[in-house]
């Protein structure tokens, strides 16, 4: 499929989809929701990991402010349910794991939408801003979900109402996202975590996905069950039969899905 505001590329089991309006910061408008939206739903059935990062000097700038007309016309909570919400599902709930190699800076919506990935690699030069207070907002695309569980309510708070620059440094010190990594090494870094995800155990990392997302409504009880559950169905696939096996023969293991 071929589509306008984002690239799409898919390589060795690697799906790399690159916000790409940098004119505007990569802005986030109604064509570029709806087409990563799309696309995600596409490379979930394709890739074995999936990529998000920016062209140009930023990851994504928020929503498009840009376009006055747009603005003047939009209903914010329409616009969240109808193509933010589809969007930002589809990454959650994406059965193979995501990154967002964080290039450049992450503001309002933005930043939410490369704080939804499983694991977010940045760039010690990018950075978050929660920037919604500036235009008399709250914070949406998730942040009032993922910023109090990833980094408390504390730094949350202070994030939200001051709308500070939170450096790459700074997130990962505050557990906010995996890792800050030199510029000069970003892009092969972030590449070789991709490449390792690809080559690992598909229904393992499909299941570490759901367990972390049932925790947040489950008595330790049910959480324990739901480990067992999902832990059998692991145990049936022949990636467990495979790790095993290269374990004792001391030797990579090559994981092939079940």
């Amino acid at each position: 499929m071929q589509y306008d505001t984002i690239n799409v590329t898919l390589e060795n089991n690697i799906a790399i989809i690159t916000l790409n309006r940098p004119d505007v910061m990569n802005a986030l408008n109604a064509q570029m929701r709806a087409e990563l939206t799309n696309a995600l739903h596409e490379m979930g059935k394709k890739a074995r990991v999936i990529v998000l990062t920016g062209a140009g000097r930023s990851f994504c700038s928020g929503q498009d402010l840009g376009d006055r007309t747009a603005i003047s016309k939009i209903d914010l909570e329409r616009t969240l349910r109808d193509e933010y919400e589809p969007m930002l599902h589809a990454i959650v709930n994406c059965p193979v794991p995501t990154i967002t190699a964080l290039n450049g800076v992450a503001a309002g919506a933005g930043a939410n939408l490369a704080l939804a990935a499983d694991v977010v690699i940045a760039a010690k030069s990018a950075y978050f801003m929660q920037a919604f207070t500036k235009i008399g907002l709250i914070p949406d695309a998730g942040g009032t979900y993922i910023l109090p569980r990833a980094m408390g309510m504390a730094k949350a708070m202070g994030a939200a109402l001051f709308a500070d620059k939170i450096t790459a440094e700074q997130a990962d010190n505050w557990g906010l996202i995996w890792e800050a990594v030199e510029d000069a090494a970003f892009s092969d870094h972030w590449m070789a975590r991709a490449a390792h995800l690809a080559n690992g155990p598909t229904v393992a990392y499909s299941n570490i996905k759901t367990a972390f997302r049932e925790t947040w409504k489950n008595t330790l009880s049910q959480q324990l069950e739901a480990e067992a559950r999902l832990q059998k169905d692991c145990g049936n696939t022949r990636d467990f039969q495979e790790g095993v096996l290269a374990f004792m023969e001391k030797r990579p293991a090559i994981f092939e899905g079940r």
